[in-house]
């Protein structure tokens, strides 16, 4: 695989929360190709077609982990047993809609679990550099059509956004009383950052209610695609594009400790939004079969209408920048699912790691 990180990765220990969920399966993956020894800390997978469990992952990395990071005993002594270098936070309740229904867990897992992994990462002398991956739907959602740019204000109506907003909160005090960038080198040796990406979407995700994973079980049962909120626009992109970010972005943390920690949006291109029904359009015609239905709600609970992100900072400062359109992401999303079932799924996702890196 083309490393495009010139070896940096090769041998660091590398600790990543939620590892067994779909965008933790695909940076571990990656991880494990440059090089990385990785401690995975999670859950156990949703299904036993996720990404995690198909592509045998677990079975490849240092140590696959089952833990809550809402145990704070629990998060010290992993981090004291494997001594990270660096650490990828992605373990979180990620859903909207579930948010609604289970608002205090959502709490516990999203914020609190968040201040025990910075608590464990503070008592941790090992670890140099944090990322720690919250939501585009940090920010206090007016529905604007200029993007969030990462000093605005976070907020949110739903439970999932508002516990986001809070850990963004949460970050930043942490970052500002314990992580301070001003007392690096004296005081302690960690560069902390958090990272908000758009509404990602990839093969070997099947969480309920996301748009690709829907379209997924329709088609494969052989029934209508029903669309819950046809005309709501998100910034889409493929799973790979803000891992390209959070990777690029701690090794540069690494290599300038003061000079990165602080917040960054990894989102696409203005011009690459889309609506919910035009993105399942293009799954429907990139598949080869399918059809949608209008089954929008009014009485269903509130999401946002319109969602963008403004990635000016991470182009300018990091010198990265989203490579898919619209078509070629959805290509490589029609593509693990039309494959899993008969190929390697390691290997499917090499191969699209390999396909993003040559975009």
């Amino acid at each position: 695989m083309k490393d495009t990180f010139n070896g940096f990765y090769a041998g660091k220990r590398v600790l990543v929360t939620g590892h067994t969920g779909f965008k933790g399966s695909w940076l571990c993956i990656w991880l494990h190709g440059l090089g990385a020894e990785v401690v995975g800390v999670g859950l156990e997978p949703y299904t036993e077609k996720d990404n995690f469990v198909l592509s045998g992952i677990g079975g490849k990395i240092m140590a696959d982990i089952r833990a809550d990071i809402r145990d704070g005993r629990k998060m010290k002594e992993l981090f004291a047993q494997y001594r990270p270098e660096i650490v990828f936070h992605l373990a979180a309740q990620p859903l909207v809609r579930l948010s609604y229904e289970i608002p205090v867990e959502t709490y516990e897992v999203n914020v609190m679990g968040t201040v025990n992994v910075m608590e464990a990462i503070r008592a941790t002398d090992s670890v140099k550099v944090a990322v720690m991956i919250t939501t585009d739907k940090c920010y206090d959602n007016k529905e604007r059509l200029t993007g969030y740019k990462e000093d605005d204000p976070f907020g949110g109506y739903d439970p999932y956004s508002s516990s986001k907003g809070a850990c963004e909160i949460a970050i930043q005090s942490w970052r500002r009383s314990f992580f301070n960038p001003e007392d690096y080198g004296t005081k302690h040796h960690i560069s902390l950052a958090s990272v908000r990406a758009g509404n990602v979407i990839g093969g070997g995700d099947w969480a309920k209610d996301r748009i690709v994973p829907d379209c997924i079980r329709a088609l494969e049962a052989g029934e209508p695609i029903g669309i819950r909120s046809p005309k709501a626009v998100r910034p889409w992109e493929h799973v790979l594009e803000p891992l390209s970010g959070y990777l690029l972005l701690a090794k540069k943390m690494w290599e300038q400790p003061t000079e990165y920690c602080e917040g960054w949006n990894f989102g696409p291109e203005a011009q690459a939004l889309s609506t919910v029904w035009d993105v399942a359009s293009e799954l429907v015609r990139q598949y080869g079969q399918g059809e949608l239905r209008d089954i929008s709600n009014p009485a269903a609970p509130h999401e946002a209408g319109l969602l963008t992100l403004d990635i000016t900072k991470a182009k300018t400062r990091l010198g990265w920048h989203p490579t898919l359109d619209m078509k070629q992401t959805m290509a490589l999303v029609a593509d693990w699912y039309k494959r899993y079932r008969r190929e390697d799924v390691y290997s499917i996702c090499m191969d699209e790691i390999a396909c993003f890196l040559a975009s």
